[in-house]
């Protein structure tokens, strides 16, 4: 398998993961010293084990569950050992009882590992962005 469809694979089944509520095969996707971008936060999160601790605070805290999540439109860059994919991904989540639909446009860097599979060191999530009004 080409490295276009093994980042593929690997972002399909992190989203898998995502959307099972999967805590330890979604952060096992990710390198331990990852970074994430969510434009629903002040800053960034600059290791794996910040985004645990957080999604740990919501499951405990806000009831926090991934319902369901659709990844679409999806791009793939293979540069060398990195790759760049991009998709856009619809998420229903449940928190403190109520239900929240979002779409959004995310960015996941991968980078091949020494023993060949692709683990993702940066992900950056991004509201969709609004249709400019037709004048």
């Amino acid at each position: 398998m080409n490295a276009h469809d093994q980042v593929l694979n690997a972002a399909a089944e992190l989203v898998s993961a995502f959307e099972r509520n999967d805590r330890e095969a979604y952060f096992g996707a990710f390198t331990s010293d990852a970074s994430f971008v969510f434009y629903t936060l002040d800053k960034p999160l600059l290791s794996r084990d910040a985004y645990q601790v957080l999604w740990d605070n919501w499951r405990l805290e806000e009831g926090f569950e991934v319902l369901s999540c659709t990844s679409g439109n999806a791009f793939v860059s293979v540069q060398g050992d990195v790759a760049i994919f991009v998709h856009d991904v619809a998420t229903t989540l449940r928190m403190q009882g109520e239900q929240h639909f979002s779409q959004e446009r995310e960015t996941i860097v991968f980078r091949q590992q020494p023993q060949g599979h692709w683990l993702a060191c940066h992900e950056h999530l991004s509201a969709m962005p609004q249709r400019l009004p037709t004048p």
